[in-house]
């Protein structure tokens, strides 16, 4: 067993002046001209089976409803629409949860969800049924048998905070299970997976990044989906993340009406790279309940990245995944350059043949 900090932790998130602004149901967004008043009664069967938020940081983006930004975090009657290919848990993380607030589907690493509040709830979330303000954090009891779960597992060596969102954490509480995860002799990387850097810059304070300290591998994986989220304050939160010598990847998803045009995507791309994040996954859209107004079928986003190629730095370029229904794990479904029907030729981003030795 790991040698384990004493537990003095808050139980609680913490909630900084920025969120008393954030719009929660919908009065909220139809007193704030996000949704008309003839359209409330028929999003009332949406609101009480999907939480939402839009902090403030989001709400100064959104010019209408339907933009990038409100069509991410605006409730809308499509996603009263469940068609028969969707699913509750789209990618299998029930069925791979050993002990609660643990996910293992691969060897050598494994997801810890310490809470399932988000500072903001996107409408194409895949754990959209079970995130929520009320979804609340693992108990005590719950947390220490999940870190007792990996410690006893030596060949998991990287553990993901995800949920939820880790960074709507307490300080204290982020800061003990940062430590407990750094007293395990096994675990050499610790991934946080956050939508808080754009989503309530707000929350990095100082004292939230000291609790982020530790002597593995750390990594910062935002998800950011159009380049108007990345804002002055976005920009310098995430500069006070990488001054702690934490690098910064992204994660985004392919959505249709947000980032499904050679334009969009290749604004958020060179945005990204710009704020010194590098590019990581792009996902295909999982198939959650109500969510098929986002979906891009695999082919569109293959040609739209095909087209990007050459056109941004490698820098920018992006693994584009697809997570298998079932918990079966990511694959690349990137654009395939070799001409499977000819040896020895690769296809250029505009179809040109050519050949090589």
């Amino acid at each position: 067993m790991h040698d384990r900090v004493k537990h003095t932790t808050n139980t609680t998130p913490t909630t900084p002046k920025s969120a008393s602004r954030v719009l929660r149901n919908t009065d909220d967004l139809v007193a704030a001209g996000l949704v008309p008043p003839d359209q409330a009664t028929a999003l009332e069967g949406v609101s009480e089976r999907y939480a939402t938020a839009v902090p403030k940081a989001f709400q100064d983006l959104i010019t209408h409803p339907d933009d990038p930004i409100g069509r991410q975090v605006i409730p809308t009657a499509h996603e009263a629409i469940t068609l028969p290919h969707e699913n509750i848990d789209p990618i299998g993380d029930d069925a791979l949860s050993p002990v609660p607030g643990i996910v293992h589907r691969y060897e050598d690493r494994a997801l810890l969800k310490p809470l399932l509040i988000c500072p903001l709830y996107c409408r194409f979330c895949f754990r959209r049924e079970h995130v929520g303000p009320d979804g609340g954090l693992l108990n005590e009891q719950d947390l220490e048998r999940a870190l007792t779960w990996i410690a006893e597992h030596p060949k998991v060596t990287e553990i993901i905070l995800t949920g939820g969102d880790p960074l709507m954490l307490s300080p204290r509480r982020l800061k003990y299970i940062i430590a407990a995860l750094s007293s395990i002799p096994h675990i050499e990387t610790i991934r946080i997976h956050s939508r808080v850097p754009v989503a309530d810059p707000a929350r990095l304070t100082p004292e939230l990044l000291d609790a982020l300290e530790t002597d593995r591998a750390m990594w910062l994986v935002a998800h950011i989906n159009h380049a108007r989220e990345l804002t002055a304050e976005a920009r310098s939160g995430i500069r006070s993340i990488l001054a702690r010598a934490i690098p910064v990847l992204s994660q985004s998803v392919l959505l249709r009406g947000v980032n499904d045009t050679e334009e969009t995507l290749e604004g958020l791309l060179r945005a990204l790279v710009t704020a010194r994040i590098k590019p990581y996954y792009l996902h295909h859209l999982d198939s959650a309940p109500g969510t098929a107004h986002f979906h891009v079928p695999i082919e569109e986003g293959q040609a739209l990245l095909s087209r990007l190629r050459g056109r941004v730095t490698g820098l920018a370029w992006p693994t584009y995944v697809l997570d298998i229904p079932g918990g079966k794990g990511k694959v690349p479904i990137g654009p395939n350059y070799l001409e499977p029907n000819t040896p020895n030729a690769v296809r250029s981003p505009n179809g040109e043949l050519n050949h090589f030795t």
